[in-house]
């Protein structure tokens, strides 16, 4: 029996100061993908971040499903969203990508910064 392989954790964005994307992170044969994104050093602005994903490697398009860790009834289901906005001050928040339904080659990760703050993320993936 084969034994599992343990996830890889990726820094896509370590405490960047300015509105960045990540380099290509590879997501190919990835059964689960999740992101921690972090906004740290908040005195003024906030931070929104943002995933593009590519089927090719090439093109990179908007990915528009980010699973939210919000609470919500069960009958709701899960809540997908094209963003992460961490409001006005320090943030830290967990989402997922949705690939039951989605496969992808690669994915980028963008803060886009107003004003100010260090701005992270993290991503691992389970193959």
């Amino acid at each position: 029996m084969a034994q599992p392989t343990k996830p890889s954790i990726i820094t896509a964005l370590d405490a960047v100061t300015a509105t960045t994307t990540s380099d290509a992170i590879n997501v190919e044969n990835a059964k689960k993908v999740t992101l921690m994104f972090v906004r740290a050093n908040h005195s003024a602005g906030k931070t929104v971040f943002t995933v593009t994903a590519s089927v090719d490697g090439t093109t990179f398009v908007a990915y528009n499903k980010l699973i939210s860790n919000a609470v919500n009834a069960i009958s709701e289901g899960l809540t997908r969203v094209a963003s992460y906005d961490t409001g006005t001050a320090n943030a830290t928040a967990i989402y997922s990508m949705d690939l039951a339904n989605d496969t992808f080659k690669e994915i980028k990760v963008t803060a886009t910064e107003t004003l100010d703050g260090a701005h992270s993320c993290k991503v691992i993936i389970e193959r």
